[in-house]
């Protein structure tokens, strides 16, 4: 059996909910038993995965002095409580992120020598600092059998940091087949469909949060309509700036111009981008951007702030990812105007590259050859034919 143990699950939508139930549904899909330990979801109702989930109430604080509290000794005795059954049946470990959960789990493990693969998604390395005296996570991250990471930037900032070990690889998050591109007159029908009648259409996906950027974003859309005034911008996401951002779109008087279409479904969200003209993440930070990614896939090109993450895909696609400098609007609005002033859909080279490194067979390929390798036998010959 493989154990997923992570912070988030589906209806979260962050990184390290839905790679793990990828993961799962196509371990399953494979013949392979799946299990998850997982934090219960932020808001909602729990949304179906490949196997059986224990569900394990996180413990809040932080800081060094958080291992040494009363209250996360006592955590970790519960998690360890809640994983006994688990780790009696599993082969395999798979860690996402960091946290008490999974570094409790990584000793846990550690001490019944059950293999464990570590994947890393961004905040963990970026915000890295090493603990003088209790530092479960650079134990968890030493002890791994094998390290993923999100990004190719992210494993140079590992190795910069001097957290250099065997078994590191760089897994590209997937792209599923629903972000696909489409011909012009479906394009104009979904257009039709989702109410957009401007000429150009501008699509942001993220959550609405000061490290997404989307007020550098408003603050450019007075000199892209000035160029181009039959423009609107769709802004999918939820998030306590919203209030402050409609405020912003009203002040700089371009707030018909401007849809805040709040939490959408995936299938909604590759509507928008198989209609948008150009993808936009004027983030601070991003390892690697799905997001960006996703919009790729449905044809879409994409201007990106110059976080790791944006400088990374623009490495990787070429023209069809322009970088622009963090927290500029002047240049974001000159990108844009010169994006929709000759519009275009992705080169003929970008889907090929997305076969390789993006789609689900390539990164299943990846991580199943991964537990192949640690627990030889354990795909099975299932391999090669798993359904996506």
């Amino acid at each position: 059996m493989i154990l997923h143990v992570t912070p988030h699950l589906p209806p979260d939508q962050a990184a390290n909910a839905l790679l793990p139930a990828h993961l799962g549904a196509w371990g399953a899909d494979a013949g392979i038993e799946v299990a998850y330990l997982a934090h219960p979801p932020r808001a909602g109702s729990p949304a179906p995965v490949a196997g059986p989930v224990t569900w394990s109430t996180p413990s809040h604080g932080g800081g060094l002095l958080k291992a040494l509290r009363f209250r996360s000794i006592a955590a970790s005795r519960r998690i360890a409580q809640e994983a006994d059954p688990l780790l009696a049946r599993a082969a395999l470990v798979h860690l996402h992120s960091n946290g008490l959960l999974t570094e409790v789990m990584a000793r846990l493990a550690r001490r019944r020598g059950i293999p464990t693969v570590l994947t890393l998604y961004g905040t963990e390395i970026w915000h890295y600092r090493p603990k003088r005296i209790v530092d479960l996570f650079t134990a968890m991250y030493r002890s791994a059998s094998a390290v993923t990471f999100y990004s190719r930037g992210l494993y140079d900032r590992a190795i910069e940091l001097g957290l250099t070990r065997p078994n590191l690889v760089v897994a590209y998050p997937p792209v599923v087949e629903r972000f696909a591109p489409v011909d012009p007159s479906v394009r104009a029908d979904l257009r039709r469909r989702l109410g957009l009648s401007r000429r150009h259409v501008l699509v942001n996906v993220k959550r609405l949060h000061p490290l997404a950027g989307q007020v550098h974003l408003l603050d450019a859309m007075p000199a892209v309509l000035q160029a181009h005034p039959d423009t609107e911008l769709v802004i999918c996401g939820t998030g306590a700036l919203r209030g402050e951002l409609e405020a912003r779109a009203a002040a700089l008087r371009i707030a018909g111009h401007v849809r805040f279409a709040g939490l959408v479904d995936n299938e909604v969200v590759a509507d928008y981008n198989r209609a948008a003209d150009v993808f936009v993440l004027p983030s601070l930070l991003e390892a690697l951007p799905t997001v960006a990614v996703e919009a790729l896939a449905c044809g879409t090109p994409v201007v990106s702030a110059d976080h790791p993450g944006g400088v990374e895909l623009h490495g990787l696609f070429g023209d069809d990812v322009a970088v622009v400098p963090r927290e500029d609007g002047g240049r974001l609005a000159a990108a844009l105007v010169e994006r929709l002033a000759a519009p275009r859909r992705t080169l003929p080279a970008t889907a090929g590259i997305l076969d390789r490194h993006f789609r689900p067979a390539a990164v299943r390929g990846q991580y199943f050859a991964l537990y192949d390798r640690l627990v030889p036998g354990i795909v099975r010959a299932a391999v090669a034919g798993a359904p996506s």
